[in-house]
Parts: C-alpha cells; structure tokens; sequence
C-alpha cells in the first residue's frame, strides 16, 4: 500500500520550501493539485517533474474514492493547495477523511500556514486561539459573529481584498470599535505588512485605503 502526504507550499517566498517537500514532491507518483497552473510554476521553479492531477473544490467530492484506491494499490500521491497546508481554508479535508476511513496511512508535512505568522506577529495572546478562517458570506454569517462576541481567545479570520473592509464594518459593530486587532497582508512577500491598532483605526483605515494581498485578520478576545 502506498501513502497520502499531505505536503504544504510557500505563502509568498519560495525560499520557505522545505528540503523535505521539494524530495517528497519528486518521489510521488501523482501530484494533486488545487490550480495545476500554479503548482506548475513551483514545480519547474524546483526542478519536479512528477505528473499532476486537478484536484479542487469543484470535483473533490467525485475523485476521492478513486484516489484512496490508487493508494491502496501501491501508489504514493501527494497533495498540494495553491499556497500554505492543504485543508486549512483548503481543499484537502475530503481526501484526508476518505484515506483515513480506509486505512491508508497519511503523513502530513509541517510547513506554511499563513495565519501562525500573523498570530505570532500580531502581539496579542497566542497561547490559546480559536482558527475561524473564512467566515460564511451570506447564510449563517452574523449568526457566527454573535457566537464569536463572548470569545475569550485570540480570534483569527482569513478575508480577501475585496471584502476586508466589510468584515472589518462588521467585526466593529459586534465587537465594539476600540477592540485590539491585528491585520497583516500579503504574508512572506515583498509587500508584507501588518497594521495593529483598535478595530475602528483599521476599519478607517481601510475604508480610505485600496486593500491589496490577501488578509489575516488577529482579533482580541473579550476581557474577563
């Protein structure tokens, strides 16, 4: 029987490769991949030819049974998201399940995830935290947020450019404007930065700035 590694790609910088996944990628024999395009681009970066196999949101919940077979007749595929630990706000999880209710080994590689140098960078408590990443866009969404409103841990959310100023909006109207936030954007790029400050300085902010990259958004706890 082969194995599933579950192997993590850079945020941003190349140089965060790992020696062990560049290995573990050209020892496959299958690569899955969320955006073959993108994946290529890092394969040729690295000189890995092993062949790759679309593996997305969109067909992840028709191709999993097949892989888990493949597995268990002797072959060794990896898996890969566009950036960071496939299934953290990734493709991944279905996989992963599919393996494991069938008794194929899985071995994740440790590596990037974009939210733990966000947390550690923001200032705020990260010895306990609680991973909300993507928050539901329209059913359930301010449901969760009332949830979130006595949450005594570090919250930490993930948000694309074009919606960070309304989840900022709203995460001020829940939480009350002089909540401690951290925000940090295009992490391990050339254009890294963080802003830190009260939820209603960064909504402003925000509200007057053209967000570019993509966001991790570090929210205080309620004090107790």
């Amino acid at each position: 029987m082969g194995k599933l590694f579950v192997v993590p790609t850079p945020v941003g910088n190349l140089e965060d490769m790992t020696f062990r996944a560049i290995r573990t990628l050209k020892e496959v024999d299958l690569i899955l991949s969320e955006d073959t395009r993108v994946t290529g681009f890092l394969l040729k970066h690295f000189g890995i030819e092993t062949r790759m196999q679309a593996h997305h949101k969109f067909n992840e919940h028709k191709t999993v049974a097949g892989i888990a077979e493949r597995i268990k007749g002797g072959q060794n595929i990896a898996l890969v998201s566009d950036a960071g630990t496939p299934a953290i706000s990734d493709p991944g999880f279905l996989v992963v399940r599919q393996c494991v209710e069938n008794g194929v080994e899985v071995e994740c590689l440790p590596g990037a995830t974009a939210f733990v140098p966000a947390l550690v960078a923001s200032g705020l408590p990260n010895d306990r935290f609680c991973f909300e990443g993507f928050l539901p866009q329209k059913k359930g969404r301010q449901k969760r947020l009332q949830e979130l409103k006595e949450e005594t841990r570090t919250m930490v959310f993930y948000e694309s450019p074009f919606r960070v100023s309304r989840l900022l909006t709203e995460l001020c109207e829940v939480f009350g404007g002089e909540r401690q936030v951290s925000v940090s954007r295009e992490i391990s790029k050339i254009h890294e930065e963080t802003r830190r400050g009260t939820l209603e300085e960064l909504c402003n902010y925000y509200n007057l700035t053209l967000p570019k990259g993509e966001f991790v958004i570090i929210l205080a706890g309620m004090k107790i």
